[in-house]
């Protein structure tokens, strides 16, 4: 049991995919970051309608993303049965079925989630907050946003899987553009520049909807045209895929259950930070972004985990597998580290940039040391469990632990810390959080059990 040891191969395959993953987290997070100032000129409801807006639109991409990163296992795993030449033709069509499967989920998923923001916006705000104005520009910014599943869920899910297989240059030059052509939108819309009409809230959502159809269009048109290793077309949408459809169940919708129902969970962390009011809200709507930003690196180590251990699983076999799990455990604890001395940092700057009272203020710097200190445990548990323990197929125990943790320890903790001791902004977040703590501990003893290591069938016909 070794965190740290001399591989340099091990660190190179690892970052050569965490960071244009990291790069492209990057660039969405000063898409996010920019929304959030933008915004933020109109004033204190605007970004809390916005932001708690999103909140709801974020339960939509943590699906896909479960959706797209279930659909990883399996992806990766094939590709290394693939690259390992065993039984290369059936790996071949796995491969494909699964992204069939996947889309065809996103895509209904997408449906449900337009039909409910146009049907019922104004209902879906009174979730988050009490306060009819923020309400009324939260139904705005919903009104502009219910096509934008669509093209948001199947991009994401696509650019995951791409990534499953190596191909992590295009999406990140994609979400490259898609910065541009956002900061472009947003800044004509919101304001009423460049001759486009002034928005302002509706303005910021249909920034957003306008970079999600070029990023769609880009992903969407390199995976049907130019790829040459998943090898997926138009066409293999209507393939039959009923000889993996067991295995997936099996392997990818634990993961689409664990992350919707953890999804569901956030939002009632986001309902419990709404229902304390606008000053509550806004802080946490900045120091979400700064965490994000800090973040970037351990999210993709968290996805290249997932796909490493898959390949070498695929490729290799069990006991290498287990020895990159103790590596990728010890990378959890020092990004986790430099994560929390980078938001120590940049608090203060970060802070001072938005135009919000003295009172939000304080809030936010609370907030930002509480996330200083949750964010080492938060790191490691996120690389082993969204990446190694994913990755070695232990999709069924993770749904369990997972909800397990935030349901029945954070929630509760915040609860009462918020709404019936009166703690601090500091110990609100803590309690809020403290799953984060328990998780990394279970994760140790789940790794050393070697139990996370489970078979994968390509789903060949007998």
């Amino acid at each position: 049991m070794k965190l740290f040891r001399k591989e340099p191969e091990f660190y190179k395959k690892v970052f050569s995919l965490a960071l244009p993953i990291a790069l492209q987290s990057l660039i969405t997070i000063g898409v996010n970051m920019l929304d959030t100032i933008m915004v933020g000129k109109l004033g204190e409801e605007a970004l809390s309608a916005t932001s708690l807006a999103n909140s709801f639109i974020s339960i939509y991409h943590i699906f896909c993303m479960g959706l797209g990163m279930g659909a990883s296992v399996l992806v990766s795993r094939f590709w290394g049965m693939k690259s390992a030449h065993h039984d290369e033709e059936q790996a071949g069509i796995a491969l494909r079925q699964t992204v069939c499967l996947m889309l065809r989920l996103a895509i209904v998923l997408a449906a449900i989630f337009a039909i409910a923001t146009a049907v019922m916006p104004r209902t879906l705000m009174t979730m988050y907050t009490n306060e009819a104005k923020i309400q009324e520009l939260g139904s705005i910014y919903f009104k502009w946003s219910v096509v934008t599943y669509f093209f948001l869920g199947t991009s994401l899910v696509t650019t995951i899987v791409l990534r499953s297989v190596g191909q992590v240059r295009f999406p990140l030059f994609v979400s490259i553009g898609a910065f541009f052509v956002n900061l472009l939108a947003n800044y004509a819309f919101i304001f009423g520049k460049l001759g486009m009409p002034r928005m302002e809230v509706a303005g910021a959502a249909l920034g957003t909807l306008i970079a999600r159809v070029f990023e769609a269009g880009m992903i969407l048109g390199y995976l049907f045209l130019r790829d040459k290793k998943i090898l997926f077309r138009i066409r293999d949408i209507f393939m039959k895929t009923g000889s993996l459809l067991g295995e997936y169940i099996r392997i990818s919708i634990p993961v689409l259950i664990s992350d919707a129902i953890l999804a569901l969970g956030n939002n009632s962390v986001a309902m419990v930070i709404g229902h304390l009011g606008a000053t509550f809200t806004a802080a946490n709507a900045i120091t979400s972004v700064t965490q994000q930003l800090s973040t970037v690196v351990i999210q993709g180590v968290s996805q290249a985990g997932a796909i490493v251990t898959g390949h070498t699983l695929g490729s290799e076999g069990r006991e290498k597998t287990q020895m990159q799990g103790w590596l990728f455990l010890g990378l959890g604890l020092a990004l986790g580290t430099i994560s929390a001395i980078f938001i120590m940092a940049v608090s203060e700057p970060i802070i001072n940039t938005y135009n919000i009272s003295e009172e939000t203020k304080q809030i936010a710097r609370q907030l930002m040391n509480a996330i200083s200190l949750i964010i080492i445990f938060r790191a490691t548990n996120s690389i082993m469990t969204k990446g190694v323990l994913r990755g070695g197929g232990d999709t069924k125990m993770l749904m369990i632990t997972d909800n397990v943790f935030l349901w029945v320890l954070s929630l509760p903790l915040g609860i009462l810390a918020g709404f019936v001791f009166h703690w601090s902004a500091f110990w609100i977040y803590v309690c809020l959080n403290s799953a984060d703590v328990v998780k990394t501990i279970w994760c140790v003893f789940r790794l050393k059990s070697e139990k996370w290591i489970k078979k994968i069938s390509t789903g060949k016909e007998k």
